[in-house]
C-alpha cells in the first residue's frame, strides 16, 4: 500500500496506515509504532495505532493520549464528515484490554515502554515517570512544613513590607502569598499582568531572610533568557526601596539565570549536572514564568533540589502553555482559590485579612497555591484589563462590545484579505519602528536602541501562511524600506533585528535571544550583532558566527512570552486555525502595557476566545484526584469481575 494515499478501508487493522497517509501521525510516530510491534513479536494493529497516537501526542504538547476521549472525538468527526470514515475502531474497552495484555504496555509503576493508566491514558514511559515524579515531590513538599516561624517578627515584617494599597478593596493577596511562602515548603503564585508577582516574591525573600538563623542560599531562575532578564531588572529596581539591612540585601541575589544554566546543561544531552544524586546547594529557589516550563524540565528542576529547599513558583496560569509537552502551571492551579479551613484561619490571624471561607480538599496543595487577583497596572478604565478578563471568561458578546472603540488602549481593525495586509500595515508598522530606527541612524547607545526596539512588536498567531511571521517579517522590511527607514538591499543592514532559534552553548546564545545589527565601533564599515545580557553587559558577534536565526520585526505569540512591550500589533488569520485559542489571545493581549491593536476577522477572533486549549495530562488528577479516582476504578473492576 502507498502510505501517502488514503484508501477506503473497513477494518481497524488499517487505522494506522490511514492516519499516516492523512498526515495525522508523523513518520517518527509510524516507526515508533512498528518498533513496538516488533518488540511483541508480530503484527498488533491495536497496539500500533495506540503507540503512534501516544508518540504523536507528545509532539503536540500533550503528556499522553486519552484513548477513550480520542475514540469519542474520532467518532464525532466521522459522524460530522469532518474526518474520513476509512476505518472502524474496536470497542474502546476491548481496545484497552488488548493493550493491557500487551508485553510492552505496563500499568502505572511498571517499567515498560508504554504505560496505560486507569483512565485510559497511554503514556510513553519517560513522560509517565516525569509526571508521577513531579506530582510525588510537589505533594510531599506541600505536606512538609519548614522550620517554625517567629510570628512576632513575621507580623512586624508584613506590616512594613506590605502597607495597605489605596486601590485595594478586598484581601491583600500579595501579603497572603508571602505568609504562605513563609509557612510552606512549596508555594505557587499565579497572577495576571500587573498583579505584582515579582515585587511580591522580592518581599517574600525579605521575610525569609528576616526569619533565617543563618544567611540563605537563594537562586532566581526562569525558562528563557528574556524572562530571566526581566525578573532581574525588577528585583534590582525594587530592592533598594525595601529598607533591608546590609546582611539581608546581600542574601537576595540580583542575577537570575535560565533553568538550563542553573541546572548545568550538557551539550547534546537531556541530562543536567545537577540532579537527585547531585542536588543544588540552595535554601530557596524562585522560578518565574512557570507557564512556559514543560513537564520534563520542571520535573528535573524539582528533582535537583534538596529536601529542605524551599520552592517558589511564579506565573500566569491563563497564559499559553509551554512549547514543550505539558501545561504544568494550569494543572497545578486547577483546585486553587480557597484554602483549607484550618489553614485559612491561621492565615487570617497572621495577616489580619478577611479571607473567603475555607474548603476541604483531599490534596495538600490546596494550601500552597495563591491567586493574585488585583491588577495594579490596569485600572477600571483600562480596555486591556477589561478585555483580558472577558477573554479568560470566554465571553464573545462582551468582547464584541470591548472592541467597539470605547477604550483608547484597545483598537480593532478588520482584515479584508491577505492581499490587503501591505496597505493596512503600512502606517502602523512604520510608526511603530520609526523611533527605534531613528536611534540606530543617530548612533544612539546600544542600550537606548534596545529600549526603543522593545517598545513595539508585531505578534502573529502562526509561523506559516500569509498571516504568519514568515510572511510578516519580509513585509515589515518592505514597508520600512519604502519609507527609507532601512537599507534592506544588504542582508546585514544597520538596525536589522534577529532572533536566535537554535541554542549555541559555546557562544552562550540561546533560542529566543534577540540581537540588533549595528556598525562595529572600531570598524564602522563592518556590521556586528549585539546582544544585551542578563547582567546588562553587551556582547557582539560577527554575523557569520551566529547560530541559526531569523529576522524578528514580527514574532509568534509563543516566542513573545516573558516579554512586555508598550504597544503590540497582533495579526490573526482570517480563517479558523487549530492554534487559535483563548490562551493565545490572552497571552498576546497581555504583552501590551499601553496599547494593543488587533488585525483579523471578528468571527475568527470570537471563535478563538470560545476555544479553550486543553492538553492531555494526568498531572491534574495526580495532584488533586488520583487516589480517589484510582480507588473508584479498582472497585468498579472488582464489581465487574464479581458479576462475570
Amino acid at each position: 500500500m502507498n502510505l501517502r494515499e488514503p484508501a477506503a478501508l473497513a477494518s481497524h487493522d488499517d487505522a494506522l496506515p490511514v492516519l499516516h497517509s492523512l498526515g495525522m501521525v508523523t513518520d517518527l510516530d509510524w516507526h515508533f509504532a512498528r518498533f513496538m510491534e516488533r518488540l511483541t513479536g508480530g503484527p498488533s494493529p491495536d497496539l500500533a495505532l495506540a503507540a503512534a497516537l501516544a508518540s504523536h501526542a507528545t509532539g503536540q504538547g500533550d503528556i499522553c493520549v486519552n484513548l477513550r476521549q480520542w475514540a469519542r472525538r474520532w467518532q464525532i468527526m466521522t459522524d460530522k464528515a469532518e474526518a474520513p470514515a476509512s476505518f472502524t475502531l474496536p470497542p474502546t474497552n476491548e481496545w484497552l484490554d488488548a493493550l493491557r495484555a500487551s508485553p510492552v504496555v505496563g500499568q502505572p509503576g511498571q517499567r515498560q515502554p508504554l504505560v496505560l493508566d486507569w483512565r485510559g491514558r497511554l503514556y510513553l514511559y519517560r513522560y509517565w515517570e516525569y509526571e508521577q515524579r513531579l506530582a510525588r515531590d510537589l505533594l510531599r513538599r506541600a505536606k512538609e512544613a519548614p522550620a517554625p516561624v517567629d510570628e512576632t517578627q513575621l507580623r512586624a515584617d508584613l506590616d512594613r513590607l506590605f502597607p495597605r494599597h489605596p486601590t485595594l478593596t478586598g484581601p491583600d493577596w500579595q501579603k497572603i502569598a508571602a505568609v504562605v511562602a513563609a509557612l510552606k515548603q512549596v508555594c505557587v503564585i499565579s497572577g495576571g499582568p500587573g498583579t505584582g508577582k515579582t515585587s511580591t516574591v522580592l518581599r517574600i525573600l525579605a521575610l525569609l531572610t528576616g526569619q533565617a538563623e543563618r544567611p540563605l542560599r537563594i537562586a532566581l531562575a526562569a525558562p528563557t533568557g528574556k524572562a530571566a532578564a526581566r525578573m532581574q531588572e525588577s528585583i534590582r529596581a525594587a530592592k533598594p526601596g525595601l529598607g533591608l539591612s546590609d546582611d539581608q540585601a546581600a542574601q537576595i541575589p540580583e542575577e537570575a539565570s535560565t533553568l538550563h544554566r542553573l541546572l548545568g546543561s550538557r551539550p547534546d544531552s537531556v541530562y543536567f549536572r545537577y540532579n537527585s544524586d547531585n542536588p543544588l546547594p540552595l535554601d530557596v529557589l524562585v522560578v518565574d514564568e512557570v507557564s512556559m516550563v514543560g513537564l520534563a524540565l520542571l520535573a528535573k528542576t524539582v528533582d535537583a533540589l534538596l529536601p529542605s529547599t524551599r520552592l517558589i513558583l511564579l506565573g500566569d496560569k491563563d497564559q499559553l502553555a509551554s512549547v514543550e509537552a505539558g501545561s504544568v502551571l494550569g494543572d497545578l492551579c486547577t483546585g486553587a482559590g480557597r484554602f483549607s479551613p484550618e489553614f485559612q484561619n491561621r492565615l487570617a490571624t497572621l495577616t489580619g485579612e478577611a479571607l473567603p471561607r475555607g474548603k476541604e480538599s483531599s490534596s495538600s496543595l490546596v494550601d500552597a497555591i495563591v491567586l493574585l487577583r488585583h491588577s495594579y497596572r490596569f485600572s477600571a478604565a483600562s480596555g486591556i484589563g477589561a478585555l483580558a478578563q472577558a477573554v479568560n471568561r470566554g465571553r464573545a458578546t462582551e468582547i464584541a462590545m470591548l472592541l467597539d472603540g470605547r477604550y483608547a488602549d484597545i483598537d480593532w481593525r478588520t482584515l479584508a484579505s491577505a492581499e490587503a495586509l501591505p496597505e493596512q500595515l503600512q502606517e502602523p508598522v512604520a510608526a511603530g519602528f520609526a523611533p527605534y530606527l531613528d536611534a540606530v541612524r543617530t548612533d544612539a547607545a546600544p542600550e537606548i536602541i534596545f529600549e526603543q526596539f522593545n517598545r513595539f512588536r508585531v505578534l502573529c498567531a502562526v509561523r506559516s501562511g500569509p498571516f504568519g511571521v514568515e510572511a510578516l517579517n519580509p513585509l515589515c522590511e518592505q514597508i520600512l524600506q519604502s519609507r527609507k527607514l532601512i537599507d534592506a538591499r544588504q542582508t546585514w543592514y544597520p538596525g536589522r533585528p534577529v532572533m536566535v532559534i537554535r541554542n549555541d552553548y559555546n557562544l552562550r546564545l540561546f533560542n529566543g535571544d534577540i540581537g540588533v545589527t549595528l556598525p562595529d565601533a572600531k570598524e564602522p564599515e563592518r556590521m556586528k550583532v549585539f546582544f544585551l545580557g542578563n547582567d546588562g553587559a553587551l556582547r557582539s558577534f560577527a554575523p557569520a558566527r551566529l547560530p541559526e536565526h531569523e529576522t524578528v520585526y514580527a514574532m509568534t505569540v509563543h516566542k513573545s512570552q516573558g516579554s512586555e512591550f508598550e504597544c503590540v500589533l497582533v495579526v490573526t488569520p482570517n480563517e479558523p486555525s487549530p492554534v487559535l485559542s483563548r490562551e493565545l489571545i490572552y497571552t498576546a493581549l497581555t504583552r501590551a502595557k499601553q496599547q494593543a491593536v488587533f488585525y483579523g476577522a471578528p468571527e475568527v477572533f470570537e471563535a478563538a476566545v470560545e476555544r479553550r486549549l486543553r492538553r492531555s495530562s494526568g498531572l491534574r488528577d495526580r495532584l488533586w484526584l488520583e487516589r480517589r479516582g484510582s480507588e473508584q476504578f479498582q472497585r468498579r473492576r472488582a464489581g465487574d469481575s464479581a458479576n462475570a
